[in-house]
């Protein structure tokens, strides 16, 4: 197995982060690394992502776990290696929030998908905390 996580404390609520994962079609305006995003069904566990990386062969993604406002799970299968991305929010108490990118991969390749997809984790997290920001201007404090 191979395990990378990355995390980013913020004043944003986890209330106005929730929302842009949960928009999935709306990544590419927050997530530099994706050039389109399809999302059949509800942001529910057991609905499919089609997820097109910069430069890249569209990729099929399942939602293996959603639990609203908290975290969660998108999962693919790339030939025989398993990536499973954990998305996770946490309040701090009054005024801090802690948001969390964890990727698993299990299988052949892990060791070279996983760096791959995890390289741009600090960015994707500042820049989603940064949209999240404009998206709802009141930050707790």
């Amino acid at each position: 197995m191979w395990t990378a996580e990355h995390s980013v404390e913020t004043t944003v609520a986890p209330e106005a982060i929730w929302p842009a994962w949960a928009d999935v079609q709306r990544w590419p305006e927050w997530d530099a690394g994706v050039t389109r995003v399809e999302l059949s069904g509800p942001f529910v566990a057991g609905s499919t992502i089609t997820m097109t990386p910069l430069g890249q062969e569209p990729v099929a993604l399942r939602l293996a776990e959603v639990l609203e406002g908290e975290r969660f799970v998108d999962e693919a299968s790339l030939g025989g290696t398993v990536v499973r991305v954990t998305h996770s929010l946490a309040c701090l108490g009054a005024a801090r929030s802690r948001v969390v990118h964890r990727l698993d991969a299990t299988g052949p390749a892990a060791e070279q998908i996983g760096p791959a997809v995890s390289a741009d984790f600090a960015d994707t997290l500042h820049a989603l905390v940064d949209y999240a920001a404009r998206q709802t201007p009141a930050t707790r404090g």
